[in-house]
């Protein structure tokens, strides 16, 4: 079991490595070697997830290096959780790397887009089969450097190159909070395993205010890479990279580690009430937010990525009030219909050309597979009944009114009603009316709608493992006798069965009926308006304080540098000069002076007295006389 776990991470590694050097030779091959790789963790994936059903955990670590004695441990956990991650990770993505063979043909980098394809699977793998907190912070940081790459990929174009620079940099912010967090614990704890963060542990340092500020420095980390609010600025401008690599940023990969890690740490987290409701404001404000300002965006992988900002929201909302499964049950279903979705955007663009939805309209004609696969994740994502958007988003809610976090229910209702409306905004503008552009729209080829069609499969039914009918699986699955069951409210379904009807009532009327009443409306309720449409203005504020104030700062050390400190080091240096000019001065002619001196007084007076040493006995005895005659006329 061991080695069939690691190979999982690994196939996607040799696949990089392979296409990194070998890509020049392999050209359009390259992509079958990824493919070959991804699928092939998936098929491994899926023998572990089925041991780990059948009541079968794996946890192996072995030292990578010991410092002061404290063992850096490296090794493979695959239990409940990891393997839901496994099965959402392989599955997903190995769909979007067979989708992006149709989507990248002809681009001149191909065989690298699949190469950090690969790097980006292995890396997030890593992540998911992490044993401790210091691996799982390693393969944080590669997943970063990855979504770096890939968010950048057409560096050529400034916009894209500069969205790679802000989400690495925005998530490095939330990673300083992340990194401190690692070293608290450890400090506070003595562990950093994640087998030994359990209810006991953390109940045993339960009244450590070292250990919540801890939780909340972890939970920085998460606030980065999941982008919640305030931090959630990068994700809407990393739709400048290729739209596979969004599908795989938004459904499988990099914004599902911060879900992923809060869940992997709950029962720290919920050992301290003001952590957990500080997860659960973060998730329903961003939820809240990210809703609101997709209702006025017209560039159709905006309101997407503003979609899954605030899914996001509402994953991290659930785990906040307690509901761990309810949180991951969501994770899972929204990776099938938000991949669906962006995948579906994609061959949208690849037959059009274009991404605003202004230019778009009656595309159901011309692409009929993607329009069928699109309203489906659309239906999915609003949460109409049976559709999997439907078991997950409801359990949420269930968890939030049943646990009395009144606020966070209604927040959470409000944001499903808008969630509702941008959605069915978004296909009616794009698939319904007549066309608005010149954009000659095809059906995008099967090696593109094959995998829109299988997610679409996903999107229907597999929310059925979290349903009634199926008992509840899923989360007998996740946290087994743990688990606190979650009752049926009947006023809970009739208010998320009223806001999807809501929401498709409202974007009918706007966008089918009378297609002029939105814009007198956005006239009359002008500054509602423009706080969505201009995203309350957050970037700029972001741009002109703490952008400016790091700006400015960096001027006035560069300035202080250049004008203080150089200017002190080349007085001293100046000053050593003349110092080192007076020590030679006093040395040449003071010390080595008095030692030539020294040496020609020696010389000389041994010149003096040689004339005396004349080896006869009479001129010793005279001599002798002479001096016994001096003293003695001294002494009288």
């Amino acid at each position: 079991m061991v080695v069939r776990a690691v190979l999982i991470p690994l196939l996607p590694l040799v696949s990089f490595a392979a296409i990194t050097f070998f890509g020049a030779r392999l050209k359009s091959k390259s992509a079958w070697l990824a493919i070959g790789a991804s699928v092939a963790s998936c098929v491994l994936a899926f023998l572990e997830i089925a041991s780990v059903v059948s009541g079968k955990t794996l946890h192996a670590n072995f030292t990578w290096l010991a410092v002061n004695q404290i063992p850096i441990e490296f090794g493979v956990l695959i239990d409940p959780l990891s393997a839901m991650m496994l099965f959402v990770v392989t599955f997903v993505g190995s769909l979007i790397v067979i989708y992006s063979v149709g989507y990248m043909h002809g681009d001149p980098r191909y065989p690298k887009y699949f190469a950090y394809m690969s790097l980006f699977l292995f890396s997030m793998l890593g992540l998911v089969l992490s044993t401790t907190l210091v691996q799982i912070y390693l393969f944080w940081e590669l997943v970063g450097l990855c979504s770096y790459f890939l968010i950048g990929f057409w560096f050529e174009k400034p916009a894209a190159a500069q969205a790679g620079r802000k989400a690495f940099i925005v998530n490095r912010i939330g990673d300083i909070g992340f990194f401190l967090g690692i070293l608290l614990f450890f400090y506070t704890t003595g562990t950093l395993r994640f087998v030994d963060i359990q209810r006991e542990l953390v109940h045993a340092h339960a009244g450590s205010a070292a250990l919540g500020l801890a939780a909340l420095l972890l939970f920085c980390g998460a606030v980065g890479k999941s982008a919640q609010f305030p931090l959630h600025v990068w994700l809407p401008d990393a739709m400048e990279g290729p739209t596979p690599v969004s599908a795989l940023i938004h459904a499988a990969t990099m914004v599902a580690a911060g879900i992923y890690l809060v869940a992997r740490l709950f029962p720290l987290f919920h050992a301290f009430e003001y952590a957990s409701q500080v997860v659960a404001v973060i998730g329903a404000v961003t939820a809240f937010g990210a809703a609101y300002f997709a209702l006025t965006q017209w560039d159709i992988k905006r309101v997407l990525a503003y979609s899954t900002i605030s899914q996001l929201g509402y994953m991290m909302a659930a785990l906040g009030v307690g509901g761990m499964s309810a949180g991951a049950f969501h994770l899972m279903t929204h990776a099938f219909f938000k991949a669906l979705l962006f995948l579906g955007a994609g061959s949208i663009i690849h037959g059009t050309g274009v991404q605003d939805m202004r230019q778009m309209g009656g595309l159901w004609k011309s692409m009929p597979t993607t329009f069928w696969t699109f309203a489906i994740a659309t239906l999915a994502i609003t949460g109409f009944f049976p559709l999997s958007g439907f078991w997950s988003k409801d359990e949420i809610l269930l968890t939030a009114f049943e646990r009395e976090h009144q606020g966070i229910f209604w927040i959470l209702v409000l944001t499903a009603a808008m969630t509702s409306f941008y959605m069915f905004r978004l296909l009616f503008l794009t698939f319904f009316g007549h066309a608005r552009g010149d954009t000659h729209a095809h059906e995008s080829p099967a090696v593109m709608t094959i995998p829109l069609v299988i997610l679409a499969i996903g999107s229907i039914g597999i929310g059925l493992v979290g349903s009634p009918w199926t008992g509840h699986w899923f989360q007998n699955f996740l946290e087994g006798a743990h688990g606190e069951p979650i009752h049926p409210s009947p006023f809970v379904i009739a208010m998320s069965v009223a806001t999807c009807l809501a929401g498709l009532l409202i974007a009918l009327l706007f966008y089918v009926g009378q297609p002029e009443l939105p814009k007198r409306l956005a006239e009359k309720f002008w500054l509602f308006y423009s706080l969505s449409k201009n995203r309350l203005w957050l970037d700029e504020l972001y741009n002109a304080t703490w952008i400016r104030g790091f700006k400015s700062l960096a001027l006035f050390s560069y300035k202080f540098d250049a004008q203080v400190i150089d200017s002190l080091v080349n007085q001293v240096g100046l000053k050593t000069i003349d110092t080192t000019r007076i020590y030679n001065w006093f040395d040449t002619y003071i010390v080595d002076g008095l030692v030539n001196f020294t040496g020609w007084f020696t010389r000389t007076l041994s010149g003096v007295l040689r004339l005396i040493q004349t080896g006869f006995v009479h001129n010793y005895l005279f001599i002798l006389i002479l001096g016994f005659l001096i003293i003695l006329y001294t002494i009288h």
